[in-house]
């Protein structure tokens, strides 16, 4: 197990998708490779990336120009303007790390981000976008159009393959793999936003705190993208300074309009290509002048117990405090991985409790989780702090040799907010997720499924899906359904599907059933639903709006066939499409 020191890192200002001349849609013809760099050590950027469209020509065009003013240096024949520019060329370059990269346009318009070392060479790059098949001509002008080009999928393989950064242009937007708007098949939408080739989602809506965010869509929580996936900002610079459309709201951004910091030991491309290839989601954060540096530790907390996170206030022994942090840790390894928080109670508003001593509870818990779960686990252990308080942070993996258990005989999942005992059937699905995860280890780098995951095949190709296709309303992604009621002489049993994952687990007792089963049973046998005093959409429709822990939780019903299928304790994350309708008001205060 690891163990990171804080301090050892340090922040970084970068916007990682700037254009320049290269591009033919530059909008200012007379700027300077120089007038660039200025303006980025204007804004205070540590790190930029030139990222034109499917070329090198910008960055090319600038290294060539230092070179030739550098021979002419060396040849004794520089004046003295160009010395002047040699030298003011060295000096941002030793401040400024610059990138050379590209703007790939895939199949279907979707933009890519390829980020490389310094090292790299320009003609090794430019091989990469003519593999992707980018026409020369395109790759001397710096156009984003470019016929029929490579897939998606393809592309990322390429990048990473190459040593590169790989990073979805603007996602949530124009162009973007996961932009609304363009209703590409679902199983598309989970490859292109979960191959791990892809290193992070570049988004404009990140800092935002709404249900409907980018990054709270892809945190892990979410039926069929268990993956979760870094979200960062980039300007997407044309132009030096920003300026607005004639007509229009929207803004043409300038270098440093939007910046990502980024957490690094060293200001070098191998540090960064590091964190974006890690799991520690602390180390980057949008960066904003005006205000104070995003406690992400607080974010989480206003976020509070999910699928993929947990927090402990205390880790004693006594009363089994410690015990429960280790279930959350077998948990998390057996559904979509997570992060536990000790030290602080998850109430935002209630202030940290601490560590007192975090170096010895370090060393206890890596001592716990080392003996109490088995197979192995790695899971990275490290101190942070908030509010002034010193807390401890576990981050846990999804693991790859489930089922994970404690003490050779004790399995855990994570359901929801909770962390409970697997049944029987659950046991089965994750014997099962271990095998197939092998099989796919030995093929190829695949992510595989949240536990007895429905989700279709990552690597199907893109395919626009079909009139009747786009009618279909498909359950919500997060919830309970009964599916069976059987009456036996000792009692009643109830079959119930897990709507997250797609789970079906038998012989669910109201006495054995956990606690959204056991609300869907007493629901199901008090409180029937009736059709006439649904709030129906169409064959969709609102039986029961209530609150859970200070989170709204929904049932909800749907007609299908003649039959009414209820859905119990839906949360706002499985919420998604036409049932977005029965969302409750956000409170903006």
């Amino acid at each position: 197990m690891a163990s990171r020191k804080k301090s050892r890192l340090h922040w970084y200002r970068a916007d990682l998708h700037l254009h320049t001349p290269g591009s033919a849609d530059y909008q200012e013809s007379v700027v300077t490779y120089l007038d660039i760099l200025h303006k980025a050590e204007f804004r205070g950027l540590d790190i930029i990336a030139f990222t034109d469209h499917n070329t090198l020509s910008g960055y090319a065009a600038m290294m060539r120009e230092i070179d030739q003013l550098a021979f002419l240096e060396q040849m004794g024949r520089a004046q003295p303007d160009e010395l002047k520019r040699l030298n003011e060329y060295r000096r941002l370059l030793d401040k400024i790390l610059v990138l050379p990269g590209f703007e790939f346009t895939a199949t279907f318009g979707f933009h890519i981000l390829g980020i490389f070392s310094p090292h790299t060479p320009v003609r090794l790059i430019e091989h990469i976008l003519l593999t992707l098949n980018v026409p020369p001509h395109v790759l001397e002008e710096g156009n984003s159009e470019v016929g029929a080009s490579a897939d998606v999928l393809a592309a990322y393989q390429a990048i990473n393959s190459a040593g590169g950064i790989c990073i979805a242009a603007h996602a949530n937007s124009s162009h973007g793999i996961a932009m609304r708007g363009f209703d590409f098949g679902g199983q598309t939408k989970m490859a292109y936003t979960q191959d791990r080739n892809l290193h992070a989602l570049e988004v404009t809506d990140l800092g935002r705190k709404s249900r409907d965010s980018t990054e709270r869509f892809f945190n892990g929580t979410k039926f069929g993208y268990p993956r979760r996936m870094r979200c960062i900002q980039g300007s997407d610079a044309h132009r030096l300074n920003a300026a607005v459309d004639k007509g229009s709201k929207n803004a043409n951004l300038g270098i440093g309009d939007r910046v990502t910091e980024v957490m690094l030991p060293e200001r070098t491309f191998e540090a960064l290509l590091e964190m974006f290839q890690g799991n520690d989601f602390s180390r980057t954060r949008p960066y904003t002048p005006t205000h104070q540096p995003v406690d992400y530790i607080q974010t989480a907390r206003e976020e509070g117990p999910s699928l993929v996170q947990s927090f402990h206030e205390t880790m004693t022994r006594n009363g089994g405090k410690l015990y429960g942090i280790i279930a959350d840790v077998c948990a998390f390894s057996n559904t979509n991985g997570g992060t536990i928080y000790i030290g602080l109670p998850a109430d935002p508003k209630k202030p940290p409790t601490g560590i007192t001593n975090p170096q010895e509870s370090l060393e206890i818990l890596q001592k716990e989780i080392s003996r109490m779960i088995t197979p192995a686990l790695e899971v990275e252990l490290d101190t942070q702090e908030t509010h002034g308080k010193p807390i401890i942070r576990v981050q846990v993996p999804s693991g790859e040799e489930r089922p994970y258990a404690i003490e050779d005989n004790k399995i855990y999942v994570r359901d929801e907010a909770e962390s409970s005992l697997a049944v029987r059937d659950e046991i089965v699905s994750l014997v099962q997720q271990g095998l197939h995860l092998k099989v796919q280890a030995a093929e190829t780098d695949f992510i595989p499924p949240p536990i007895a995951s429905s989700a279709p095949s990552a690597a199907e190709t893109i395919a626009l899906p079909t009139p009747a296709a786009v009618e279909t309303i498909l359950p919500p992604t997060a919830g309970v359904e009964i599916i069976a009621v059987e009456d036996r002489g000792d009692g009643r049993y109830f079959t119930m599907r897990d709507l997250r994952n797609g789970n079906i687990v038998k012989n669910v007792t109201r006495s054995s059933a956990r606690r959204l089963w056991h609300y869907a049973i007493k629901q199901f046998e008090g409180n029937p639903v009736r059709a006439d005093k649904v709030e129906w959409r169409g064959d969709i429709g609102l039986w029961l709006r209530y609150q859970r822990q200070d989170e709204t939780r929904y049932d909800l019903v749907q007609r299908e066939d003649g039959k009414i299928r209820v859905y119990y304790g839906v949360s706002d994350a499985g919420m998604q499409g036409a049932w977005q309708a029965f969302l409750a008001p956000e409170d903006e205060g």
